[in-house]
């Protein structure tokens, strides 16, 4: 991948000052060490770093037609790029490059603004019309590639990530506290609004057109599933696997296209033990691979299991080991390159196994992410098995244990949220275990936290936008919040591009093609979960391409405990200047009282000691919270760096072969 940055003057033809833009590229240089380039002419201004791994010579960008009417700045990969080629050529486009950045501007040519919907990869990318004087950006369906703007001074600036907004000088990072809200609902970033005040994200699968001085946001895809009942069934369900064994050896193959070494994240489970099985069978070679393990981490450790894996495929496995003080010590790197609060601290491991992998010498990890949200493999989904008369009562229910575990658990009642239904009356299996992380906030929050949230509702955002989800099974119905909610807003975020990038190397992701995840939607849910097994199907396709010690594994998670990591003895002396109540009160979002309460809960064992689990979660987003507020929002809140404009340290002269402007000599 790489990182990308613009500028599109809504009210004339002004020129966008080449140094501002020299100045954004170098906020996200990690994502594309390789090289920078710069596009400027009257009204418009796109910028990309590189990550050099298809045409690793010729593929400078932004890249521009013949006659350069249409230019193009793009991140990420589109794998049937040499299909794509071939049909250019054969109907006569001419190609200067071998890399797939080029395709983006023959397609615009064909396909106009359809070009997004028939797209494959993971991608964002800037599109510039100038017969037309239309700019489009668009992102990947699953929002593997992250994509923000914001509008400043009649300006709309865009980049990957929000850095660069702040870097042009134009941008100033403020709170948005109903971002933050969401967060303490959902455990994630939203798709859409962000942490800071004004600044957007494009939502996955969507693109944004500006044009004549207006903006407009469009979706071109949404994850769809088939009517209750009317789900893909086999007689045979050998069938069935086959099916999918195809799909994911097409994926994998798709994958492994590119001129650098790659490897493989392995944690032992079976997702990635799939995924590296597969990826060597493909290669015709044992593709290395890489593992965190965590220390004490109970009676499951990954390290045992990742390493049979290996030996079995006969990969060469390159283990992180890591203790809760490790990961203590990344998190402020997470948080900066999260830009927002993270709540999984598995995520801060991310970053040390990608920069691992970049000291290895690869650019490349393929991952297993995408197969639990596609077939059913976390443990609230099992909450879908319920006999349909208690699906019929299953809101009350939920509604009548929220009551008592805010009661038993926290303490109190519900104050100041308003009552949560699924849209269409549909039930989602994560709605009890939101409704747990969102009690906690009547506890941490203060007095004007609660004032300015007002009136408003996380829930009212989340992107459940397909009008047909009421007509589902409940499973698919919770399987498409998953995919929507959690996968963009954490797996796809802190645990995948953030961390990835933060390593200057590319996370691949071959569960979320688009062949595989269009076969798994419509399977019926019993291929998903049967019983209580999950990714029943998955199984099955393991059983054929994996020893059988391996196929049968049972999913676990990977947590390292709060309590542990961040308020135990062990502790960073920053966790302390953070929550202390000068610090609590100069951010103005969390209750002094209620968080050094809910920090003595950690270490009591009273009857209310259940407590843990809410208020753990809590405490870790009023840490990654205070944290984020530090690190963007001015300092002075403990004794750690604050993000700051990076100099620019290297300045290339800029591609303008066909605007007649030296971008290089005008100011805005």
């Amino acid at each position: 991948m790489c990182g990308i940055a613009g500028a599109l003057d809504l009210v004339g033809k002004r020129v966008f000052a080449h140094d501002r833009l020299q100045q954004m590229l170098q906020a996200i240089a990690h994502r594309g060490p390789d090289d920078e380039q710069v596009h400027v002419e009257p009204g418009v201004a796109i910028g990309a770093c590189r990550l050099a791994i298809i045409d690793v010579a010729g593929g400078r960008q932004p890249m521009a037609n013949e006659n350069g009417d249409v230019w193009v700045a793009f991140e990420g990969e589109l794998y049937d790029y040499s299909q794509i080629r071939d049909g250019l050529l054969n109907r006569g486009h001419r190609l200067r490059t071998r890399c797939d950045t080029e395709a983006w501007v023959h397609l615009y040519e064909e396909q106009g603004e359809q070009v997004f919907e028939h797209a494959r990869g993971q991608f964002a990318a800037a599109l510039w019309d100038r017969s037309r004087q239309k700019l489009l950006l668009g992102r990947d369906r699953a929002g593997i590639a992250p994509l923000y703007y914001a509008q400043r001074e009649g300006w709309l600036l865009w980049a990957s990530e929000a850095k660069a907004l702040f870097a042009s000088g134009m941008v100033r990072p403020m709170a948005d506290v109903r971002g933050l809200d969401y967060f303490f609902n959902f455990f994630c970033m939203p798709t859409e609004r962000t942490c800071f005040e004004g600044v957007r994200m494009l939502p996955p699968g969507h693109f944004l057109r500006a044009e004549n001085g207006s903006i407009d946001v469009r979706q071109y895809w949404d994850l769809d599933f088939p009517d209750r009942g009317a789900e893909r069934r086999y007689n045979d369900p050998t069938s069935a696997a086959e099916q999918l064994e195809d799909r994911l050896r097409s994926a994998v193959r798709r994958r492994l296209v590119g001129e650098v070494p790659l490897a493989c994240y392995l944690s032992g489970g079976l997702d990635s033990s799939m995924i590296l099985q597969l990826s060597s069978r493909e290669r015709g070679s044992a593709v290395p691979s890489f593992t965190v393990g965590l220390e004490k981490s109970g009676p499951v450790d990954e390290r045992t299991h990742a390493a049979a894996t290996a030996q079995a495929i006969g990969s060469q496995l390159s283990t992180i080991n890591v203790t809760e003080r490790d990961i203590a010590a990344a998190f402020p790197r997470l948080i900066a390159a999260s830009e927002g609060p993270v709540l999984d601290t598995s995520a801060a491991c991310m970053i040390l196994l990608a920069e691992a992998n970049r000291s290895a010498g690869n650019k490349i990890a393929l991952s297993g992410e995408g197969a639990d949200e596609l077939l059913a493999g976390y443990v609230w989904f099992k909450w879908n098995r319920r006999p349909d008369w208690l699906n019929r009562i299953g809101a009350p229910l939920n509604r009548l244990a929220t009551y008592a575990t805010q009661a038993w658990l926290v303490g109190g009642g519900r104050q100041h949220r308003p009552p949560f239904w699924a849209p269409g009356g549909v039930r989602l299996a994560q709605q009890f275990s939101w409704e747990i992380m969102a009690q906690s906030r009547e506890t941490l929050y203060s007095s004007a936290m609660w004032d300015r949230l007002d009136a408003y509702s996380a829930h009212s955002e989340l992107p459940l936008t397909n009008n047909r989800i009421a007509r589902w099974d409940p499973l698919n119905q919770s399987l498409y919040a998953a995919f929507k909610v959690m996968m963009p807003g954490l797996l796809l975020h802190a645990k995948g591009d953030r961390a990835v990038h933060q390593a200057s190397t590319e996370g691949r992701y071959p569960f979320l093609d688009e062949d595989v995840v269009d076969f798994c939607s419509q399977l019926a849910p019993s291929y998903k979960l049967r019983g209580w097994s999950e990714k029943w199907l998955l199984r099955q396709v393991a059983a054929r391409v994996l020893p059988t010690r391996l196929s049968g594994r049972r999913k676990t998670m990977f947590r390292a405990h709060m309590g542990r990591a961040f308020l135990g003895a062990d502790r960073p002396t920053w966790v302390d200047e953070l929550l202390s109540p000068e610090s609590l009160r100069a951010t103005g979002y969390f209750d002094p009282q209620g968080v050094e309460r809910a920090r003595q809960l950690q270490f009591t064992r009273s009857r209310r000691s259940l407590g843990r689990f809410s208020l753990d979660m809590g405490l870790a987003g009023v840490i990654s919270t205070q944290l984020w507020h530090h690190q963007f929002l001015g300092g002075g809140l403990a004794d750690l760096p604050v993000w700051s404009v990076p100099e620019v340290t290297h300045r290339k002269v800029p591609v303008n072969k066909f605007s007649g402007v030296d971008a290089a000599s005008v100011q805005t």
